[in-house]
């Protein structure tokens, strides 16, 4: 991250790094495996993580999610960005619960937050075409797919972007 000055996911947040935080609330949320996709393999291993290489590195979350898609079982995959070191349980359920049959779910705050989202397999085919097409955001193809937005509480996505953010 060049707002933060370092990686993100080894940033510690109460004492706790980042990533690791977001991967024990998706584990207590019932998600399994929890695999990190992209960034410091070496580190994140040491972290106890199972990593797989992002195909697209510094291409964007777009091409984070597609891998995602691609190598983890079942028809759901869960993508929370690591910098979100108050997320809950509780709204990784609400989020998952709320998929149905969309291909997306996509919570709802002041604005849509793509980074702590539901991903149906379903999704695939329309986000690799997206992506083929040059897109590179997640909220660029929103409008391509079946998305649901539950509402959770917004404290849970507050980023950490910058070291004043940490103090917060």
């Amino acid at each position: 991250s060049s707002r933060m000055g370092t990686d993100k996911a080894l940033v510690p947040w109460q004492g706790v790094p980042m990533a690791s935080r977001v991967a024990a609330a998706l584990d207590e949320a019932g998600c399994n495996p929890v695999v990190a996709i992209g960034g410091d393999t070496q580190a994140l291993s040491a972290l106890g993580f199972d990593v797989v290489a992002d195909s697209w590195p510094g291409e964007g979350p777009l091409g984070g999610v597609i891998t995602a898609l691609r190598h983890l079982p079942g028809a759901v995959v869960m993508v929370v960005s690591c910098d979100l070191p108050r997320l809950s349980p509780d709204t990784v359920r609400i989020v998952l619960a709320a998929l149905g049959d969309s291909e997306a779910s996509v919570p709802l705050t002041d604005r849509p937050e793509p980074l702590c989202a539901a991903w149906s397999r379903a999704a695939l085919p329309a986000l690799e075409v997206a992506f083929e097409q040059g897109e590179r955001s997640l909220r660029g193809v929103l409008d391509r797919i079946q998305v649901v937005h539950p509402k959770v509480d917004p404290q849970d996505l507050t980023n950490v972007n910058t070291p004043r953010d940490l103090r917060d």
